[in-house]
């Protein structure tokens, strides 16, 4: 399998985790390498781990969620949530490079480029099953095996927006990595999203505190700027809702024979709610030198990323 190739301005955001040194490819895009001569080979599918030694990240999507994901998200279903995430993006000052965080199998962030064809993306996602999709996911965007909740391996000040879909946030490294002007733009479920599943299906419900506690996680790296909802319809037939299923922490929850009972009970097709906001959110105007910690982020906060 040959390697896709690199976006050397892609490349360019991206630092050691070891010394934080700026990386270039080397041995024909084989690995990236820093001054201090860390070595970082890259995977015959074209991600690259940059996690530090020894360090383990947490739990990612396993192969059977991300195909469940690759399977949903190409079928068109979230298009309508990727054309809304990119209306965000795109808002305001010239956009450059984005940073997708959780970013999974690079779909959305692919959306986005196609919206700017002078950007460059990077994907970072714990699991590497989701990285090697995202590695061949645009020309333009590269993927990255890393902990969104240790220090991120890209450089200070180089971002001009970081994405978040459906995934935990890091206030602090999202700080750390947006340029002046830059944003950050979070997707998050609604109280109603996926509302005529749940209880059929037994899905895990949308806490309706959460979106306050962590917009708060955020209040002393970011400010709010905007905040929209995007609310569809869908009509989905069994397979579909499957893998959509299939694609999130539900199913973590759900046993096989649990989901096969749930989805017989439902008509054909199913009609189904996707209900999301969208908030973008801003460097404060007066910024400290020195990193502000935020509140502790919970166990649940951490993993529990709904679809």
């Amino acid at each position: 399998m040959t390697r896709p190739p690199l976006p050397p301005p892609a490349v360019a955001l991206l630092a050691c985790p070891v010394c934080g040194a700026g990386l270039t490819a080397v041995d024909g895009e084989a690995a990236l390498r820093c001054e201090g001569g860390h070595l970082f080979d890259r995977a015959r599918q074209g991600q690259v781990s940059l996690l530090p030694p020894g360090h383990r990240p947490p739990s990612g999507d396993s192969a059977e969620m991300v195909a469940d994901r690759v399977t949903f998200l190409d079928g068109g279903h979230y298009d309508g949530i990727s054309t809304a995430l990119a209306d965000a993006v795109t808002a305001g000052e010239e956009t450059r490079t984005l940073l997708d965080v959780g970013g999974g199998t690079g779909h959305h962030l692919a959306r986005v480029l196609e919206r700017l064809p002078g950007a460059v993306g990077v994907v970072l996602d714990s699991s590497r099953y989701a990285a090697r999709r995202a590695a061949r996911a645009h020309p333009r965007a590269m993927a990255v095996v890393a902990d969104s909740w240790a220090r991120w391996p890209v450089r200070d000040v180089v971002v001009d927006r970081v994405l978040v879909v459906f995934a935990p946030r890091n206030g602090a490294e999202t700080a750390r990595v947006l340029t002046r002007d830059g944003r950050l733009v979070v997707v998050t479920p609604a109280a109603d999203h996926l509302a005529e599943l749940i209880g059929p299906l037994g899905l895990l419900r949308v806490d309706p505190d959460k979106a306050a506690r962590l917009a708060a996680s955020l209040e002393p790296h970011l400010e709010p700027v905007s905040a929209v909802v995007h609310r569809e319809q869908l009509e989905l037939d069994h397979p579909a809702v499957a893998t959509l299923v299939g694609m999130g922490p539900h199913a973590r929850h759900l046993t096989p024979q649990r989901l096969a009972s749930g989805l017989a009970g439902l008509p054909r097709p199913v009609r189904v709610t996707v209900a999301v906001e969208i908030a973008s959110y801003r460097l404060p105007e007066r910024r400290g030198d020195a990193p502000v910690q935020g509140p502790e982020v919970s166990i649940s906060d951490r993993l529990s990323c709904e679809p």
